[in-house]
């Protein structure tokens, strides 16, 4: 991979727009501290069950802030929301080295959110619209595929960093991920604005405005919503897609008790186990285009998701299985979020799109919150590795109901990309 980008020639590098979300891409990075983070509230005096009310807490959060942050990237641009979401972010990881309290946990819990959901739907629409307007929006996954992959190289560094600045002292960690964060405000500054999208606050300039009769209001904001969630097209995949991605986040809880705890792996080595899985993650990234290209968006969704469902339930045979497990966790995410991306940016219009993929967002959150229940139920009456394979039993069986109520993409060629 690395030997085919250095042989790349000067005038085949990607165009400036595309240059830039890479480069945004390098400072979204939370390796730093992922990979010792359980350990650093553990240190901070939390219990288990006040980590998991944390997790709950983002959950819900997420699924009440999806749609009016959503709003706000198809009404003030995405570039602002994308701003607020890097400001947001930038203090609450710098506030973990200092917040030594539960509630001033929530509150850092809060403004995480925050950020988040305001980037979960403004980033690819941003990328998308950027793309249809000056380049080819079928390249989205490919484009998208590839910045997520410059992410996780990044994060593969800085988790090997991470874990000896943790060593030294504990908050070491978020500080240099604070200024990582910090610097993606800076790079935001220079992005392009959609032309549909440009911020308010620059909309004297006809260059950057929109047509007034393009403007998106709140008002607009759920006949929008109701018109493209309703479709049964739309709406199979998006119940299929969030059931994938709440069992991934669900199974995530336990990589870390299940990797110190069953497979043995030193705590001092978790740093270097959560590099492996980012490379792994990085490699599916890189060749999410070339996937989607052989299997198709069809392929591909029905696919990656039943080869997970079987790796999380076969640790219950032998629990040595979930090694190879989590690196098929970790790399069926990072392939499949990509494409099913794309999918759903081609189901929906420009003008609502980043309202649209907050909503979809919304969904996923929203699986997500009786998945955690039912792990750490399991998990507390059993082991972390049963509650592993409850959830991946849980999963098949889920993917089997939704593919016999309706199939959740439409019967296309290999060369299908958008639905």
């Amino acid at each position: 991979m690395f030997g085919r980008l250095s042989s790349l020639a000067p005038d085949r590098l990607p165009p400036s727009p595309v240059r830039k979300y890479y480069l945004y891409q390098v400072t979204v990075s939370f390796g730093f501290f992922s990979p010792i983070f359980t350990l650093f509230l553990l240190d901070r005096g939390l219990d288990y069950t006040a980590i998991a009310s944390l997790s709950m807490l983002y959950s819900v959060l997420t699924v009440v802030g999806e749609i009016p942050t959503g709003y706000v990237g198809d009404r003030l641009g995405r570039r602002t929301s994308l701003l607020l979401s890097s400001g947001f972010m930038t203090v609450s990881i710098l506030g973990f080295a200092v917040v030594q309290t539960y509630l001033g946990l929530v509150v850092l819990y809060v403004l995480w959110t925050l950020s988040l959901v305001f980037r979960s739907g403004s980033g690819d629409a941003w990328l998308y619209d950027t793309l249809e307007a000056d380049l080819d929006a079928d390249r989205f996954a490919h484009v998208r595929g590839r910045g997520q992959s410059v992410q996780q190289t990044v994060t593969v560094v800085t988790m090997l960093v991470g874990g000896v600045l943790f060593s030294v002292r504990p908050t070491l960690p978020f500080v240099a991920s604070g200024i990582l964060n910090g610097a993606g405000v800076v790079v935001l500054l220079t992005f392009p604005k959609n032309r549909q999208y440009a911020d308010a606050t620059d909309s004297a300039d006809p260059a950057d405005s929109d047509e007034s009769d393009d403007t998106f209001t709140v008002l607009d904001a759920l006949p929008v919503l109701r018109e493209q969630l309703a479709r049964p097209s739309l709406r199979w995949f998006v119940a299929y897609a969030a059931l994938f991605f709440g069992v991934v986040e669900a199974v995530n809880t336990y990589v870390q008790p299940i990797s110190t705890q069953t497979l043995g792996v030193p705590v001092a080595s978790m740093g270097l186990l959560y590099a492996a899985f980012t490379g792994v993650s990085a490699v599916a990234s890189y060749y999410t285009g070339a996937v989607e290209a052989r299997l198709g968006v069809r392929g591909a969704v029905l696919a990656v998701p039943l080869v997970l469902g079987v790796a999380l339930v076969a640790p219950l045979l032998w629990p040595l299985i979930a090694f190879p497990a989590f690196f098929v966790l970790k790399g069926s995410r990072s392939l499949l979020y990509p494409i099913v991306t794309q999918h759903v940016n081609g189901e929906v219009e420009s003008v609502g799109r980043a309202t649209v993929l907050s909503a979809v967002s919304m969904a996923y959150a929203l699986v997500k919150l009786p998945l955690y229940l039912l792990g750490g139920v399991v998990a507390d009456a059993t082991s972390a590795v049963v509650a592993v394979g409850v959830l991946g039993g849980v999963f098949l069986a889920g993917i089997a109901a939704v593919r016999t109520l309706a199939s959740p993409v439409g019967e296309r060629g290999p060369d299908s990309t958008s639905g």
